[in-house]
C-alpha cells in the first residue's frame, strides 16, 4: 500500500510539474510576442500556486516595466533580488535601480547602479552613474522653473498624451483612447489599452484646454494613432500609425507591428489620405515625430540598426532619438543618430522649440525614477549638447514625457502618469518661470572626506562664503558627503567644512565665466584624542610645560598660550573633567610650598574658568615639593633650570561623566 501511494504522489508530482511548465511555456510565449498582459496573468497565477523561479520574477517584472508601470515592477524585482541577487543578469540590476527611484527609495538604487557599473564595460550608463553619483543635487539645481496645472478640461478615464501645437488655428492635438471608434471595445494585447485616436482641443491666450473633437476618418484608423507634429503653416501633418496602410496590417519577421510615421497634407481645409514616409520598416518602429522651427529637420524615435545598444539577437532594443533632413519635393535625407543625447536606455518623444532646445523623454540618463523630461542644446551645425534634467515638478517618480513649449508665451504640455489624474497617462499643462539656465551659474559639487581613509563624511556643515566674507549658502552632508551650490559667473568664492571631533577646512576659488559644473573635494582630519581616565592630556596635546616665576602664582603669557590648548580641548569633549595639579621646587620650607602650589592651582583653574569653562569640571589641587622630578630635595645643591622643572602644572583626566580618584 505504501508503495502505491508514493507512486500516486510520485506521478501527481509530475503532473503537477509537467502542467506548471507547460503554463510557463506558454507565458513565455506570450512574453516573447510582446502580449506583456497575457504572460502577466500567467506568471500571477504561476506565482500563486507557488512556482515563483528567477526567471518567472524577472519577467514578471518585466512585464510591469516595459508597461512603465515601474512602481508594480518594483514588487517583483524586489523578490527576484531578495532571493536570487547573485544570480540576476547585469540588465536586472538597472531595472531594479530605476524601480526602486519610482518609490524613492534613492540610497538603495544608488547601490543598484554602484553594483550595475561594477559590470566591466557593460554600457554607457553605468559611466554616467559613476560621473555623476551627486545626480539628485543636480535635479534639485534645475528644478523649480515652472508652474504645473492638470488640464482636466480634455483629460479622460483612460490615456491622453503626446500634444503637438497647431498654432495656425489655435489648436492643440493630442492622442487619446477614449473612443475606439468601434461597437468592440479593442485592446492592445501589450498593455490591455483601447487603441489611441487623434483629437484636437481648442487652447485660449492662457493655454487652457477645451472642446475635444476627434480628427476624420482619413487620419484615425481602428489601430493606433499619436503624436502628431504639424508645421507652422498648419498645412502638413505628421503622425505615428501602427504598421496598417490601405487596409493591410503588417507584421515583422516575428509576427510583431511595428510603429511608422505617416505624413498628410491639408487640402481644401481636409486632411488627405496619410502617406507612409519612406524609412519606415516593416522591421523597426519609426515613432514620435517632432518639427525643427525652420521645418527641415524632421526629429523622431525609432529603435532602428544603429541604435545605441542595438542588439539583433535582442528582442527589446530601446528606441533612440533620430534626424532625418526634409529636402526638395518632400523627399528626405538618410536617417541620423544623436548620438550625443541616446544612451542603451530609452530615448523617445522629442520636441524641438523655437530656441532650438531639444527636449525628449528618457530612461538611460539619470533622473528621478521612470520616463523624465531631459533637455540639449542644439547647435546651427546639428551638434547637440550636454543633456541636463529639466528637474521638478515637471519630472517626478512616475513617467513624464512628451513635452512642449512655446518659448515666445512660455505656456506648455506634457503627460504624465502621476498619481491625481483623470485617468492613466493625462496630459498637464504648464508655464514656464524661469529658463533652465537664465543667467550664468555654476553648479560647485564636492566631496568630504577623511583625510586619512578616504571615506566619505556624513554630518559636515558646508558653508560657502563671499569675497567679502558673507555666508551664501550652507547645507549639512549626507551619507556619500556631498555637496552642492549654485554659485554666480566669474565670482571669487571660498567653501568651508566643519565638523565636531574634526579640524575644519576651507579652499579659495572663482567660478568660471560660463555656465557648468565644478568640483571642489574638501578634507578633514579627525581632532579626536584617545585620552582615558587618569591621563595627563598635557603630553598628548603637546603642551609646554605650565611654568611659574619664583614664588609667584600669576599667569606668564607663555603659560596662557599653553592653557588655551586645555581651554579648546575642554570645548571640544564637553563631558570631560580635569584635575589641575600644580608643583613646586624645594626652595622653600615645605609648609610654605604648599600654599604656594595650592595658589597656583587655584589660578590655573580661575584662568579657564575665565575663558568659559565650566567650574563643575574642573578641580584644583597643589602637591607642593612632594612629587619632585629630579634629585633636588631639600639641602641638595641644583641649578637654576633644574628647579625650574619642578614648578609646573599637570592636566589629569578624572573620568568622563563622574569624577575618579587618580592618586
Amino acid at each position: 500500500m505504501f508503495k502505491k501511494l508514493s507512486i500516486l504522489i510520485i506521478l501527481f508530482a509530475f503532473s503537477f510539474g509537467h502542467a506548471q511548465k507547460g503554463k510557463l511555456d506558454k507565458g513565455n510565449e506570450k512574453f516573447k510576442s510582446l502580449a506583456f498582459i497575457e504572460a502577466q496573468k500567467i506568471y500571477l497565477k504561476l506565482v500563486e500556486e507557488g512556482f515563483a523561479s528567477p526567471e518567472i520574477l524577472a519577467k514578471l517584472g518585466d512585464t510591469y516595466y516595459f508597461n512603465d508601470e515601474l512602481q508594480k515592477a518594483y514588487k517583483w524585482y524586489n523578490q527576484l533580488f531578495e532571493k536570487y541577487e547573485d544570480n540576476a543578469k547585469p540588465e536586472y540590476f538597472f531595472r531594479y535601480a530605476q524601480s526602486l527611484k519610482s518609490v524613492s527609495r534613492y540610497d538603495e538604487a544608488d547601490r543598484l547602479m554602484s553594483k550595475f557599473n561594477s559590470f566591466k564595460g557593460f554600457d554607457v550608463r553605468s559611466k554616467m552613474y559613476s560621473e555623476e553619483p551627486n545626480y539628485l543635487q543636480i535635479i534639485d539645481f534645475q528644478s523649480g522653473r515652472f508652474d504645473v496645472v492638470n488640464t482636466k478640461g480634455i483629460n479622460s478615464y483612460t490615456v491622453d498624451f503626446g500634444p503637438a501645437f497647431n498654432e495656425s488655428e489655435s489648436q492643440v492635438v493630442y492622442a487619446t483612447s477614449r473612443d475606439s471608434g468601434s461597437l468592440v471595445s479593442r485592446r492592445h494585447t501589450w498593455n490591455d489599452q483601447p487603441f489611441l485616436q487623434l483629437y484636437t482641443a481648442k487652447a485660449d491666450e492662457t493655454g487652457k484646454l477645451s472642446s475635444p473633437k476627434r480628427l476624420s476618418s482619413n487620419i484615425n484608423t481602428k489601430f493606433h494613432e499619436s503624436t502628431p507634429a504639424i508645421t507652422a503653416d498648419g498645412e502638413t501633418m505628421y503622425f505615428t500609425r501602427n504598421n496598417y496602410d490601405n487596409g493591410v496590417y503588417r507584421q515583422d519577421i516575428d509576427g510583431m507591428n511595428k510603429l511608422k510615421i505617416f505624413r498628410s497634407y491639408k487640402k481644401n481645409g481636409k486632411w488627405s489620405k496619410p502617406v507612409s514616409l519612406p524609412f519606415n520598416n516593416d522591421e523597426y518602429s519609426v515613432a514620435h515625430p517632432a518639427l525643427s522651427p525652420d521645418g527641415k529637420q524632421l526629429y523622431f524615435s525609432s529603435d532602428m540598426p544603429g541604435s545605441v545598444g542595438y542588439d539583433i539577437n535582442s528582442d527589446f532594443t530601446k528606441s533612440d532619438i533620430w534626424v532625418v533632413d526634409i529636402l526638395e519635393e518632400g523627399q528626405f535625407s538618410e536617417p541620423r543618430n544623436l548620438k550625443n543625447v541616446n544612451t542603451p536606455g530609452r530615448e523617445t518623444f522629442p520636441f524641438v522649440s523655437k530656441s532650438n532646445t531639444l527636449y525628449f523623454a528618457s530612461t538611460g540618463h539619470q533622473g528621478l525614477g521612470g520616463l523624465d523630461v531631459f533637455a540639449s542644446s542644439i547647435s546651427p551645425d546639428g551638434s547637440t549638447s550636454k543633456v541636463i534634467n529639466i528637474g521638478k515638478p515637471i519630472n517626478t517618480t512616475n513617467d513624464d514625457f512628451a513635452f512642449i513649449i512655446n518659448d515666445d508665451t512660455k505656456i506648455g504640455y506634457f503627460t504624465s502618469n502621476r498619481p491625481g489624474g483623470s485617468g492613466d497617462d493625462d496630459i498637464y499643462r504648464f508655464i514656464q518661470l524661469e529658463d533652465l539656465r537664465e543667467t550664468c551659474e555654476v553648479l560647485v559639487t564636492g566631496t568630504v572626506t577623511d583625510e586619512k581613509t578616504g571615506e566619505p563624511m556624513n554630518e559636515a556643515t558646508v558653508m560657502v562664503m563671499d569675497a567679502n566674507n558673507n555666508k551664501v549658502d550652507q547645507l549639512v552632508t549626507g551619507e556619500n558627503g556631498k555637496y552642492v551650490f549654485k554659485l554666480e559667473c566669474g565670482k571669487q568664492y571660498f567653501v568651508r567644512v566643519e565638523k565636531e571631533d574634526y579640524s575644519s577646512d576651507e579652499d579659495l576659488f572663482s567660478t568660471p565665466t560660463k555656465s557648468g559644473f565644478m568640483d571642489v573635494p574638501l578634507e578633514i582630519e579627525t581632532a579626536r584624542i584617545a585620552v582615558a581616565d587618569c591621563d595627563d592630556i598635557g603630553p598628548l596635546l603637546d603642551i609646554e610645560q605650565i611654568y611659574f616665576d619664583f614664588d609667584r602664582f600669576n599667569i606668564r603669557k607663555d603659560a596662557a598660550f599653553e592653557l588655551a590648548k586645555i581651554k579648546v580641548f575642554m570645548e571640544l569633549y564637553p563631558l570631560t573633567k580635569v584635575e589641575i595639579r600644580s608643583h613646586t621646587d624645594s626652595r622653600a620650607p615645605d609648609d610654605y610650598n604648599d600654599v604656594l602650589s595650592e595658589k597656583r592651582a587655584q589660578s590655573t583653574r580661575n584662568w579657564l574658568i575665565s575663558k568659559g569653562i565650566d567650574a563643575s569640571r574642573l578641580t584644583a589641587k597643589g602637591f607642593g615639593e612632594r612629587r619632585l622630578l629630579n634629585r633636588c630635595s631639600n639641602d641638595v645643591e641644583c641649578s637654576k633650570e633644574e628647579h625650574q622643572l619642578n614648578r609646573r602644572s599637570e592636566f589629569i583626566v578624572t573620568g568622563l561623566d563622574n569624577y575618579k580618584n587618580c592618586d
